[in-house]
Order: structure tokens, then sequence, then C-alpha cells
């Protein structure tokens, strides 16, 4: 029992020091997922076709803020250890190079959605009423053409606030986060149902909230920091030149493109399991609309883990303190873990309650009660991957990581659930169950890399 709570848990100090990094990361999420929820429902409140619409739309947008968030990684690996090593010549090059990259992401992404955008959107559309499925898409394109306009705001913002956060700055980013979120929500109010003497805009007025709030959040994060560069040291000379050292660049390019290809892919995997669970109608697409926006909110607690685990292991590793960075990977796995179990709890206890008050068929709302057991119950799984996939990455094993991560996706769970839906007559519920079951393969695999501790590595030094 000693060497177990000797491996696992940590001291007062050191959970004080997680604490003050992953609270106001916590926080921020929780908020954001929390107004995602009452904007899903004010949307739902327009009916069923609208509020799936909407979610197939989003499911696209989901895979570019996968991508942005991707590409910046590879720079935030060193940004992290730049920071560590009290290096801000090196954070200043690492954020130019996250600019670069995010505008070319958001150039084609755009280019994308407005050549393809209809196309897209009707892979999820299956079933047999073709009113139903032509007012869903009808939704979703208005939709989606309004986010476009957000899609640089919410690059930028995310350049600006993960830097600040691989130097331990959370607090900005999470200030910024939740009046950005309170943006959204009162706007969502006035727009969707035509509050105030505004017009009644529906899908089309939640999009303009979004894109709206989105600017508020870039205006704080990115005026903030410029208005205190004795604080935020690294935006002194920013934009005085816009070299990036070519070895820098090569560097980050080579540790950063796994990163970027395993986001975009894993996100597209995320996009495709969707997509073969719509193959069983648009019930589905609605319920599982509602089960993704709930769980997010619960799972803000683990998700928010793997970011605080990134910055604390990732600062050790740059300090060269290499025994260190090992025994809080395990302690912050543990504690990931815990705190996965009280979301789960939690998440378990809400899920006959939360979809009920969406304005949708009983069906849907059954169904989506289901989803949320299933995930609630896998969170532990869910929790382990993602701190094994943050402490990886912030040792720079990238390709390790796109392997652990979008490999997996693409190799095992996609595959199962395209068998499961289209050779079996088994229902949804069952295949969302053994496709989350499938984690634990990810599990085993990822306690023998991080026991094995080839990604103890201080690449700034």
């Amino acid at each position: 029992m000693s060497s177990f709570r000797k491996k696992y848990l940590g001291d007062k100090a050191f959970y004080k020091m997680v604490l003050a990094i992953v609270i106001p990361i916590m926080v921020q999420n929780a908020i954001t997922n929390f107004v995602s929820l009452l904007d899903n429902i004010m949307v739902g409140q327009v009916g069923t076709e609208p509020m799936s619409g909407v979610a197939v739309a989003n499911q696209l947008m989901f895979v570019f803020n996968l991508c942005v968030f991707g590409g910046i990684s590879g720079a935030g690996i060193y940004s992290a250890q730049f920071h560590g090593a009290d290096n801000q010549e090196g954070v200043r090059s690492c954020f130019r190079f996250k600019l670069y990259l995010g505008l070319a992401l958001c150039a084609g992404a755009i280019a994308l959605f407005l050549v393809k955008g209809e196309a897209l959107i009707g892979l999820y559309l299956n079933d047999v009423d073709a009113e139903k499925v032509a007012a869903t898409l009808r939704h979703g394109m208005d939709y989606l053409r309004v986010m476009l306009w957000g899609l640089p705001a919410f690059a930028l913002s995310q350049i600006y606030a993960s830097t600040l956060r691989e130097g331990g700055e959370t607090g900005l980013p999470m200030r910024a986060g939740v009046i950005a979120v309170f943006v959204n929500l009162v706007f969502n109010y006035l727009l969707i149902f035509g509050h105030l003497g505004l017009p009644a805009l529906g899908v089309r007025g939640a999009a303009i909230a979004t894109v709206l709030s989105r600017y508020v959040e870039l205006f704080i994060v990115a005026g903030t920091a410029h208005r205190h560069p004795e604080r935020f040291r690294f935006i002194r000379g920013l934009y005085a030149t816009p070299r990036v050292p070519a070895d820098l660049a090569k560097a980050i390019a080579i540790k950063g493109a796994p990163l970027l290809i395993n986001e975009a892919l894993w996100s597209l995997g995320m996009a495709t399991l969707t997509q073969c669970y719509s193959l069983r109608g648009l019930d589905v697409v609605a319920a599982m609309n509602i089960s993704t926006t709930v769980s997010n909110l619960f799972a803000a607690t683990f998700l928010s883990m793997g970011t605080a685990t990134a910055i604390i292991v990732g600062q050790s590793l740059g300090a060269n303190d290499l025994d260190t960075a090992r025994d809080r990977a395990w302690k912050l796995i543990a504690f990931s873990i815990f705190l996965s179990l009280c979301g789960g709890a939690l998440m378990l206890l809400a899920s006959p309650l939360v979809p009920r008050v969406y304005r949708t068929e009983p069906e849907v709302r059954r169904l989506a009660t289901h989803l949320l057991m299933v995930y609630s119950l896998c969170m532990p799984l869910f929790s382990y991957c993602n701190s094994a996939y943050f402490i990886l990455r912030s040792g720079g094993k990238t390709m390790i990581t796109f392997f652990f991560d979008s490999g997996y996706t693409w190799v095992v769970a996609v595959p199962l659930a395209w068998c499961l839906v289209r050779l079996t007559t088994l229902d949804v519920r069952a295949v969302y169950l053994l496709v989350q079951l499938a984690d634990i393969i990810k599990v085993v695999f990822g306690h023998f890399l991080i026991a094995r501790g080839s990604w103890l590595n201080n690449m700034v030094s």
C-alpha cells in the first residue's frame, strides 16, 4: 500500500500546484460546455430538424477546431519547455509559427466548407422522410455559412490562450472564455427567439451569437496580454519581426506534423463514427447531439486535466528535471481518474433528467438517456487515455501519439462501428457501448508506453 501511495498519491503541495493550474481551465471548460448545453436546448426549442442541422454543422466545425488545436500543439510542446527554461525569444518564435499555421488552416477550412458544405452535411442525413431530410439540410447550411465568419477569431484566440497557458497563466484565458460564453448565451436568447425588438433568426441567430462571442474572447485575451507586457514577457517584440528561426521551424514541423495529422484524422474519425450511428435514422442524430453536448459538460473534469498535465510535465522536462516529470505523470493520471469517477457518477445521476428539457420526441429523449449512461460508465477509460496522450505529447513523442490516438480510431473504433452497424441488427445503444469499451485496448497500450519512459525528453536545453 505504501508503494502505491508513493507512486500515485501526491502531497498537499502537489495538489495545491495542480489545482492552481487546472481549476481555471476546468471552470472555463465547464462554463463553456454548460452554456453550449443551454445553447443546444434553445435551438432544440425551435424543433428537432433545426437541432439536428446545427448538430451536423457543428460536427464539421469540430474537425476544424481540432485541426487548429493539433496544428498549434506541436509549437506548444516547445513553447511549454521554453517557458520552463525562461527563454522568451523561443516562446515568441513558437507563437509566430502558430500564427502562420492557424491562418492557413482558416483559409483552407473556409474554402472547403463553401464548396463542399452541403455535400458533407448530407452524409449524415439518412432517413426515409425526405421532407425532414431537406429541412435538416437547410438549417445546417444556414448555420454553417454564418459560422465561417468566426473561424479566424477562434484560431487567433486559441493561439494567444495556448501560449499563455503554456507559461502557467490560465486565469486570463478562463476569464475571457467565461465572458465570451455569457455573451453567446445572451445573444442566443435575443437572436434565436427575437426578443427586445430583434428579429427571430432561429439557427442563424445562434450562429451569429457564437461568432460574436469568439471576437469578444479574442479581444479580451489579446488586448489584455498586449497591455501588460511586463507580466506576459513574450509579448515584447512579438510582432517586431515575422521571423521564425529555420532550425526551430523545422523541428516544430517534424514534431508538429503528426499532431496536426493526428487531430485531423481523429476528429474525422469521430465524425465518421457519428455518421455510422446516423445510419440508424435522424432520431439517432438528434439523440447523439443531446448526449454529446451533455457529456462534454461532465467530461470537463478529465479533459481539463489533460491540458494541465501537458503544462506540468512539459515544464518539468524543460527544466531538465526528468525524475520529477516521471513522478508527476503517474500522480496526474491517478488524480485525473479520480476526477472522472466523480464526474461520471454525477453524469449517471443526471442522465435521466437532462434530456427531458428538450422539445423533441420521447424516443429521442430515451435514446439520449441511454447513451449518456454508457458514456458515464466509460469515463475512467477515457480519462486514462487522455492523460497518456498528453504525457507522451509533452515529451515530443508525437509519432507515438499519432498511432495511439488516430491510429487506434481508424484501425479499431471506426471499423468496429462500421461492421456492427452494417453487418448486424444490433440496436444503436449496444453498438455505442461496444465501441466505447474497445478503449480498454488504448488503456493497456498507454500504460505500457508511460511505464517505458521513452517520453522523458528535454528538447530545448
